[in-house]
């Protein structure tokens, strides 16, 4: 099935991606590590616009499934404590393994996206229950510029995690509960 192929190919790309950088992400690449003649990823993806776009919306599936998992085993968030534990638990997930694998590969399309609008479209923040859980949190415990501090809360916690796919390691839950902390105030 032709939908099969594509995310297969998606999926290859992601790997190169990972494991080669920009510039390792050709078409014959692709093929090479999905094990298919060349030529195929051509079929799929005329372009390298048409390929980045391909992986980008794989990353974004993948991403959102994880956010959607995580979130349905955390909830209801109740205290304060959970909400880090859910945090932490995501920043651990996004920093091993496969989660390691996405982040690198969403923090170098996000570079890409600067010069392609197509891809800043599509890597725009999503509505997720991950979201939905940290806002209705906040909103739960009175904070009133909901959206901006669910906002500025998700975006510290990327820029945590971008800062440790770096340089590695984890996040310190310290660094968490300071920033849960700030979004309260």
């Amino acid at each position: 099935m032709a939908s099969d192929r594509r995310t297969l190919l998606a999926d290859a790309a992601l790997d190169v991606l990972v494991d080669e950088g920009i510039r390792g992400l050709t078409h014959r690449a692709v093929d090479r590590r999905a094990g298919l003649p060349s030529g195929t990823t051509s079929a799929y993806f005329r372009t390298r616009a048409a390929l980045l776009t391909g992986l980008v919306t794989r990353l974004v599936q993948l991403d959102q499934a994880e956010l959607q998992t995580t979130a349905q085993q955390l909830l209801p968030l109740r205290t304060v404590a959970e909400l880090v534990d859910g945090i932490a638990l995501l920043t651990r997930q996004r920093l091993t393994g496969e989660g390691r694998r996405r982040s690198l590969a969403r923090y170098a399309c996000a570079v890409e996206s600067v010069r392609d609008s197509e891809l800043r479209e599509i890597l725009v923040d999503r509505e997720n229950a991950g979201r939905e859980a940290v806002r209705l949190f906040l909103a739960g415990h009175g904070v009133t510029d909901v959206e901006n501090r669910t906002h500025t809360l998700l975006t510290c916690i990327d820029g945590l995690v971008f800062d440790r796919s770096v340089s590695g390691g984890e996040v310190p839950r310290e660094a968490i509960e300071g920033l849960v902390a700030a979004a309260l105030r």
